[in-house]
């Protein structure tokens, strides 16, 4: 007979809760610095080693394996059903990506684990306290691997079997597998949540069995027709209702429709009602620069370029650390910040210049930058040489610096007009005033002044109109001024 899928676990929410509770994604562990002897802390996460240590072909790439993981070199570790994945750092720039493979279980194993779950509450007690007991590891279904069963892969040259990458991930799993056993069980096939509910259903039935087995047992005549006195026995339609699942497979007609009717409990909210809750934990301090994520692996056949996305995750990083720089508390007796985005929307090759500006904020020339502009060149229809002017001018002041590059206007009169005199004051070189511009052609100095009343140092090649930011912008055209010269 067809089993039946309650019509709650065939709508799409819950395809996507089930998807979603059957991948874990875990951040890099810290570096066990000085930490030597057994790597795995439980006897499931050493039998979990022993898996891999009986097969390995080489113990030397198993020692430099145990060495970067101890290191920290295993960036975030992905779990889904049947595959464990990560990057790990080797002693090249760009890291590798590792992965352990595991056979998943077939529905009749899941079937069987559960049920040895369902009917020891010992051990259900025991995983929810994030151990895993010895009498279901041993039982019927093997959960732990045994050797050969874990097949280790790696992007590197190397062709060990493990390579020492794919064996540092196999020992932070072990690390894993100590905090959570529920990690098996994904690797398995199955996430924890899904397991759990299950797990709930399954106890419901056994319970609502069991109470309609006693009410029977109470209510049943003391007296009946065997032969020697005792309780005459039970017609076939009587043990099927007894029994749901043995009504099913004898093909009862009521026995779907049979209700399930669970005994006395307590609702949640009036258990949980007088129990005290835990402070919050305090905020954590917002860090002085946005960090930069992981380089990523070579890999053939992806529908990205690994580093047009470690692009954009740099730039992620920044604006996010904007804007909780904006959301902060302001200092003692100062007023708080408005709440507004740091980066308002902008034109594509305004934002395509931000993300050049932002994602590589040093200034030098590199290989990597002359290639990032050479691909937004071609893909804005631009020069080479124009994406790193306009970069240039927007790690100069931004969305302004960029303006003043290729727009010029007419100051009123006020600030820009007092600058000269200013200049001259300070016995600086006499400036040439035009637009909002002062000159100095035969040296290749400029300043240029902004809406935002700062002054902009350009220079270039003295006697050619090739002009460069040059230096931060300075609200004082003097300090302006003398660093240009300075340089």
């Amino acid at each position: 007979m067809t089993s039946r899928t309650p019509a709650g676990r065939r709508t799409p929410a819950y395809a996507a809760a089930t998807r979603a509770d059957r991948s874990r994604t875990f951040p890099p562990l810290p570096a066990r610095t000085g930490a030597r002897g057994l790597f795995a802390a439980s006897w499931w996460g050493s039998a979990w080693l022993d898996a891999l240590e009986t097969t390995a072909l080489d113990s030397a790439r198993l020692a430099r394996g145990r060495t970067y993981a101890r290191d920290g070199h295993v960036d975030t570790i992905n779990v889904t059903p049947g595959r464990v994945i990560a990057t790990v750092r080797g002693s090249r720039p760009r890291p590798y990506s590792a992965e352990i493979r595991l056979r998943t279980l077939s529905d009749q194993e899941w079937d069987t684990l559960l049920d040895a779950i369902a009917a020891e509450p010992a051990q259900l007690t025991a995983l929810l306290a994030k151990k895993l007991p010895s009498a279901l590891a041993d039982g019927e279904v093997r959960l732990l691997p045994g050797p050969g069963d874990l097949v280790p892969r790696c992007s590197c040259p190397d062709n060990g079997r493990p390579c020492k990458h794919a064996a540092a991930l196999c020992f932070q799993v072990a690390r894993l597998l100590d905090a959570d056993p529920f990690v098996l069980l994904l690797m398995r096939g199955r996430g924890e949540r899904e397991l759990l509910d299950e797990l709930s259903r399954r106890n419901t039935a056994l319970t609502a069995r069991e109470a309609r087995a006693h009410t029977r047992r109470d209510t049943a005549p003391a007296t009946g027709g065997a032969a020697d006195g005792g309780p005459a026995p039970a017609a076939a339609g009587e043990r099927n209702a007894a029994d749901p699942a043995t009504a099913a497979r004898a093909g009862a007609p009521d026995a779907a429709a049979a209700p399930e009717t669970a005994g006395p409990g307590v609702l949640a909210r009036a258990a949980l009602a007088d129990r005290p809750r835990p402070p919050l934990p305090p905020t954590v301090p917002l860090p002085a620069q946005p960090g930069r994520p992981p380089a990523l692996p070579d890999g053939d056949g992806l529908p990205f370029d690994p580093d047009t996305l470690t692009f954009l995750a740099a730039d992620a990083a920044d604006r996010a650390h904007a804007c909780l720089s904006a959301a902060a508390p302001p200092p003692p007796g100062g007023a708080r910040p408005g709440h507004h985005s740091p980066f308002p929307d902008l034109p594509p090759w305004e934002d395509a210049v931000r993300l050049a500006a932002t994602a590589h904020p040093t200034a030098g020339l590199t290989a990597t930058t002359r290639a990032l502009y050479r691909d937004l060149a071609a893909a804005t229809g631009r020069a080479p040489t124009d994406v790193a002017r306009s970069v240039a001018a927007w790690r100069q002041g931004g969305p302004e610096g960029l303006t003043l590059l290729d727009t010029i206007w007419n100051p009123p009169a006020g600030d820009f007009d007092r600058a000269r005199s200013a200049l001259l004051a300070a016995d600086l070189p006499a400036l040439r005033p035009r637009h909002n511009h002062l000159t100095d052609p035969e040296r290749g100095i400029q300043l240029r002044f902004g809406h935002d009343n700062r002054w902009y140092p350009y220079e270039a090649e003295p006697g050619t109109d090739d002009w460069w930011p040059t230096g931060p912008a300075d609200p004082d055209p003097v300090g302006a001024l003398t660093t240009l010269l300075a340089r």
